[in-house]
């Protein structure tokens, strides 16, 4: 289950959290934390071969207390957790899924270097502009995309008036041509 941390994330602590003898055979781990008070730096020295991470309602001041050695790192939740950016986000190099949901949002430029991301969720983040949407085109794998309840399902950025022809799903379509699935629905669907 999920533990609140209130020391430094020793390994004897993590063999605790993971249930297990041998933290290389740990391949994913769930738990909240406050990154003001522990840090997570050397997570991915301990846990070399974990492939997923679950860090939903912890605190995080930035991404960047991940650290830099979670290369292998397929799945990451990160939702409630307080993000205003996504600095750091290109050192989880291997990322195929990541949920960033219920955030603070409104920057996509640092995802453009997951080149392996298939799955994104960004619902309830602060994106206030269609154009942010043209970083994501490098992201050749992303099928999978959640903006529901973002600022650019209703307009195309924070100047504009509301448009009853405005339709998010066709200009985010249009942007990221390769996307199979815009919240939960068919892309092709628009």
């Amino acid at each position: 289950g999920e533990l609140p941390m209130d020391e430094h994330l020793s390994p004897r602590k993590l063999k605790i959290l993971a249930g297990a003898d041998d933290l290389q055979q740990v391949k994913a781990l769930e738990m909240r934390v406050d990154t003001r008070e522990i840090s997570l730096g050397n997570l991915g020295v301990h846990l070399p071969n974990l492939r997923e991470l679950k860090l939903n309602n912890s605190l995080l001041v930035s991404v960047r207390d991940l650290g830099t050695s979670l290369s292998h790192l397929r799945v990451l939740w990160m939702a409630r957790c307080g993000l205003s950016d996504l600095d750091g986000i290109s050192s989880c190099s291997s990322l195929k899924e990541l949920y960033i949901a219920y955030n603070n949002i409104s920057d996509l430029s640092q995802l453009t270097w997951l080149d392996h991301l298939e799955v994104l969720d960004l619902e309830g983040n602060n994106i206030e502009d269609i154009s942010q949407m043209q970083y994501l085109q490098l992201c050749c794998k992303l099928s999978h995309l959640t903006v529901e309840g973002n600022l650019i399902c209703l307009k195309p950025n924070a100047e504009s008036e509301e448009d009853p022809d405005y339709n998010y799903r066709a200009e985010v379509k249009k942007l990221i041509p390769h996307l199979k699935y815009l919240d939960r629905i068919p892309a092709s669907q628009t």
